[in-house]
């Protein structure tokens, strides 16, 4: 089976059993945010990956570190369904955690990631996109104490509106630091 392939169905499956009886994962805190997680990040970055170029290891570790953030913007999103996530039995994270837990849960999930993947590229080799990736977290941070940290039910769209373009740049500037050690001339 070709790659893309094999990702792209291993990519319906997780959808599939993402909102499906018997396991439904998304009534499933942790599970059920990293399988939306990886299949806004991981997933179809390996897709395109295996489509044109090479899937290596770099590809896969970072891709599923940036997952864990994509854990931590899903939660993101969870705040305002809280109530209804109750009275339907869904264990979303904010009904796990409450909200100020779950505040400093997404928001360390998120920069925990994107140092970690700083620290990665630092360590290989790519100290100029490690700065570059800490750069962008720098105003993320400043979004979550002037914002989110403030009051994640009054304030979250107005920080994913200013903190998620730099997550984006943060990626893309991941993508480059791998793309032009592995990059495959076809």
């Amino acid at each position: 089976v070709p790659p893309i392939v094999a990702n792209a169905l291993f990519g319906a499956v997780v959808a599939y059993i993402y909102s499906a009886p018997p396991l439904k994962l998304k009534q499933s805190g942790w599970i059920g945010v990293f399988a939306c997680g990886a299949s806004y990040i991981a997933l179809p970055w390996w897709c395109g990956q295996s489509l044109l170029g090479e899937l290596t290891p770099d590809v896969m570790i970072l891709t599923v570190a940036y997952s864990i953030a994509g854990l931590g913007i899903a939660i993101i999103n969870d705040f305002k369904s809280m109530e209804g996530d109750r009275k339907m039995g869904l264990r979303s994270m904010t009904v796990m955690f409450g909200v100020e837990r779950a505040k400093w849960l997404c928001t360390g999930l998120i920069d925990a990631t994107q140092l970690g993947v700083a620290l990665y590229l630092a360590l290989h080799g790519e100290p100029g996109w490690a700065l570059a990736v800490s750069g962008a977290l720098v105003p993320q941070v400043w979004y979550q104490a002037q914002y989110f940290l403030q009051d994640p039910l009054q304030f979250d769209v107005k920080y994913l509106l200013g903190a998620e373009p730099f997550f984006v740049v943060g990626l893309l500037c991941t993508a480059l630091a791998i793309g032009q050690r592995s990059v495959v001339v076809m």
